[in-house]
């Protein structure tokens, strides 16, 4: 599994679940302040710039509309958000 440094990530609770798991899950850390190799940054800035940016909502069931099309919207086209989310190597 793939994480960001998050302190959720590193949270004594996991600590004893993580070691049970060690033949089974290995964790990933990506390396401090790095954005760009978190996929989801990607996702969330796209989120913002299309549903939030210079858009007065009257009231939160408007935004939650708006939220739930965008994610209508790539799910129906996951090769274009494969194509500007995905680092190409």
């Amino acid at each position: 599994m793939i994480l960001d440094n998050a302190r959720i990530h590193h949270a004594k609770l996991l600590e004893q679940f993580l070691e049970e798991q060690k033949n089974r899950l290995k964790l990933i850390f990506l390396p401090p302040y790095s954005p760009n190799l978190n996929l989801i940054e990607g996702l969330w800035g796209w989120l913002k710039s299309e549903i939030i940016n210079n858009v007065f909502y009257t009231n939160a069931r408007k935004i939650k509309v708006a939220v739930r099309n965008f994610i209508r919207f790539i799910n129906q086209k996951p090769n274009d958000v494969i194509d500007r989310l995905c680092v190409q190597m």
